[in-house]
Parts: C-alpha cells; sequence; structure tokens
C-alpha cells in the first residue's frame, strides 16, 4: 500500500514538474510551426526538440484530459519556454497565431518596402507587378499593367501574420489604399485628372518638401510648370533613377558621388527624368502618405515658380529665374 502510495505521488509529481513551464526566466520568444492536420504526436515532438516543454508524453496526456487534442488549429505560434503546457495549448486551440506589425513610413519606396518586409518574411521574390491586381482595384485601371505598384502600397503600420502570402500582404496594403482614396475621387474626377496622375504628382511632393505649407506652394508651383509646358525639373526624380537603376545609363549616373545631383545626371535618357523630358513622369517615385495626396489635389497658389531645399531643410522659394539662380549660388554652391 505505502509502495503505491509513493508511485502514484511520484507521477503527481512528475506531471506537475513537467505541466509547468521549462524556464521561469527565460522570455526569449520562438516562431513554433503547425502543419494542418499535424498529428498531436508531432506536435508535442517539435515542442520537446525545440525546448518549449519538459515531457512531450505529459504535454499529449493533458490534451487528451482536457479534450484539446482534436481542436488545434494549424499555423505559425509566437511560444517561450516560460510558458505553461496549458498556456501553450490554448494558444494552438484558440488559433491566436503569430503576427507582427510593421509600419511603412511615408515616402518609402518599393524598394524599400521589400527590404523591410523581406527582413520578417522573405518577401525578396515578389515582383510587385500591376497586372497581378489590376481587375481588382479600379484605381490601377489608367495605370500600365507592365509597371509597378509604385505609389499605390499605403504608408501606415500594417498587421501581417505569418500565413499570408506576399500577394495577401500587397492586397492588404492596396484595399487600405483603396479605402483612403474613395473620398477624394469626387474632387479628382472634377479636376478631369486621374488617380494616377494625382499620385505621381503626389510622390513627387511627398520627396522634395516636408512640411505642409511647403507642400502645398511646391504642389502650385508643379501643376503652374505642368500648364505652361516647362519641364518640371524635379530633382527627386533623378534620386530614383539612380536609386532604383531605371535607366540605361543607370551605371555612368550612379557613379557621381554624394546628394547633389550633376549636370551629367540631368541627362539621364529615362521617363522619370523630368528635365529631359516635359510632364510628369512615366510614374510615382515613392509611395506618398494622406497629406502629400491632399496637397496634390488642393494646391496653393502663389507668385512662384521656382523652389529649392537648403542644406538645412528650408524651401526657399523664388518668383524668377533670376533669384532662383541667386538662391542657388547662395544655399547650394
Amino acid at each position: 500500500m505505502i509502495g503505491i502510495c509513493f508511485v502514484a505521488n511520484f507521477f503527481i509529481f512528475y506531471f506537475l514538474y513537467c505541466f509547468y513551464p521549462l524556464s521561469e526566466k527565460n522570455v526569449l520568444e520562438k516562431i513554433f510551426k503547425i502543419e494542418k492536420n499535424e498529428s498531436v504526436f508531432s506536435i508535442s515532438e517539435n515542442l520537446k526538440k525545440q525546448g518549449l516543454v519538459k515531457n512531450k508524453f505529459i504535454f499529449i496526456f493533458y490534451l487528451a484530459l482536457t479534450g484539446k487534442h482534436n481542436k488545434i488549429q494549424a499555423g505559425y505560434y509566437f511560444l517561450k519556454s516560460s510558458m505553461s503546457i496549458s498556456e501553450i495549448a490554448k494558444k494552438f486551440v484558440s488559433g491566436e497565431t503569430a503576427k507582427i506589425k510593421i509600419t511603412i513610413p511615408e515616402g518609402f519606396t518599393i524598394k524599400q518596402i521589400q527590404e523591410r518586409l523581406d527582413s520578417f518574411f522573405h518577401f525578396s521574390g515578389f515582383d510587385f507587378k500591376v497586372r497581378e491586381f489590376k481587375k481588382d482595384f479600379e484605381f490601377l485601371q489608367n495605370v500600365p499593367e507592365e509597371t509597378f505598384l509604385e505609389g499605390f502600397l499605403f504608408p501606415d503600420t500594417y498587421e501581417f501574420s505569418y500565413e499570408m502570402s506576399e500577394k495577401e500582404m500587397v492586397n492588404k496594403m492596396l484595399e487600405n489604399f483603396a479605402e483612403k482614396i474613395q473620398p477624394l475621387k469626387g474632387e479628382i474626377k472634377k479636376q478631369d485628372k486621374t488617380i494616377f496622375e494625382i499620385i505621381i504628382m503626389a510622390s513627387l511632393i511627398e520627396k522634395e518638401v516636408k512640411t505642409l505649407e511647403d507642400k502645398k506652394i511646391c504642389s502650385g508651383i508643379l501643376w503652374k510648370r505642368l500648364k505652361a509646358g516647362m519641364p518640371l525639373q524635379v530633382d527627386a526624380t533623378i534620386s530614383y533613377i539612380l536609386k532604383t537603376g531605371t535607366s540605361s545609363l543607370y551605371e555612368i549616373a550612379s557613379r557621381s558621388s554624394g546628394t547633389k545631383i550633376s549636370i551629367e545626371q540631368t541627362k539621364i535618357d529615362s521617363p522619370y527624368n523630368t528635365y529631359k523630358y516635359k510632364g510628369l513622369p512615366f510614374g510615382p517615385i515613392c509611395n506618398p502618405g494622406k497629406e502629400s495626396i491632399l496637397v496634390a489635389i488642393e494646391p496653393e497658389n502663389s507668385e512662384y515658380w521656382y523652389y529649392l531645399s537648403s542644406a538645412d531643410g528650408k524651401t526657399i522659394f523664388s518668383k524668377t529665374l533670376e533669384q532662383h539662380n541667386a538662391a542657388k549660388a547662395k544655399y547650394l554652391e
């Protein structure tokens, strides 16, 4: 009798020992994957291998005891060795899969977005072409299908799960853009402009100036130049060509050091070159935020025709070319 009690107590003690966390101090999260239709035995085996439970059989026993063995959901989970068996099982049953919040700042290019997503999800194989999404989003109808989605991946903080495919993540960003642009479509149509034209302009403004007031004036200048048939001469378009390699002369142009645009670089043969070609560039040069989109729709009229950014980030506006050249000599040379 004493022996039976001893054995029973031993098993109770061992069960409780294994039931509690492997470590009270280790709070480092690990990604744990459960395949679709994966067996409980395989799951418990992997938990033991990854140092998340003390005993795989106790985990199986707990699931059977609580009736949770057939309620586990597939997916990726954040787990810690400081979690008890019941806490782990609760996550698996509730389907509380791992999600990551990722912020896409205003003005990020597709290349920068790809790099940020790739650091979490190995996103480098996706090509971001318009043709993959054109039929699903009305605002892409005027966008050439062989171009990229530059301009339409709305800057925001997103929550992505590990189960999402690259296309699903991009689709989520496009849906966000569609939601933000919807209230503005009437005014854009009233101005006889397309969403594509507005986003191109907004992307130039996003990269050229920083403050809201400067953006308003800059928008007025660029639309005024466009109407007058003047080249826009936006330095940010040259920077975009250099950073993305969208030119046959990319290697030659990129040899120049520093951020100042050279005369040689303004001659790059690219549809994005607003020095060489009049009109809007071929497409957006970044993904603009809502503020820049709004000022592209509602520019501020002024007497200015020219502007430049000084070394300290201040925008200098000029009414005449003579004033602009004098400002260049003062602030840039």
